[in-house]
């Protein structure tokens, strides 16, 4: 793969974006290059904003539309993402040393070199996320599955962005991620 990647799997509101700030703020500071990567089901969601010349060109039928300010570039596609692969998405993040993803639960679930950070809001969320996702480095979010029992150690990255960010280096060292 070449990338090294890291999964943040989760329920909608469990925290998933917070884990990944935090995980951004402690790897950035440690001198690494950061790509997060958001996976967004909504049907026809769309970054542009309706109205603004770049969405005028896209609409116009533009197959990419490229925007550049003084201080970022976008390049917005047309494509069906619906058959998308992790290659196809990783691609996009040359001269990254990490990649961050939120969601993807149907492409990472099973992948066992990618390890993923499951953020839990209940006893059944974790108890599923065993039998779902593999390997779990840790669990996050507001439901501390600690008196289950299952041998994956809970972080409250709130409290301690040091510790998740050392357990993803250790992870992505460990599993060749």
């Amino acid at each position: 793969m070449g990338v090294k990647v890291v999964a943040v799997v989760g329920s909608k509101k469990s925290g998933k974006t917070t884990v990944i700030e935090a995980l951004i703020r402690e790897l950035s500071k440690r001198g690494y290059k950061i790509a997060a990567v958001k996976h967004i089901p909504e049907e026809n969601f769309t970054i542009d904003t309706a109205g603004k010349d770049t969405w005028r060109f896209k609409m116009s039928g533009a197959n990419m539309v490229i925007s550049i300010a003084p201080n970022e570039m976008t390049v917005i596609e047309n494509i069906d993402t619906s058959t998308l692969s992790l290659e196809q998405i990783l691609e996009k993040c040359k001269g990254i040393d990490l990649v961050l993803m939120e969601g993807f639960r149907n492409i990472l679930q099973k992948n066992e070199k990618i390890p993923k950070i499951v953020s839990v809001k209940s006893a059944v969320e974790a108890l599923e996320a065993l039998k779902t996702f593999n390997p779990i480095i840790a669990f996050t979010g507001p439901y501390k599955p600690e008196s289950l029992n299952l041998n994956i150690p809970y972080v409250d990255v709130l409290k301690n962005e040091k510790l998740i960010a050392d357990m993803v280096e250790d992870a992505v060292r460990r599993l060749g991620a």
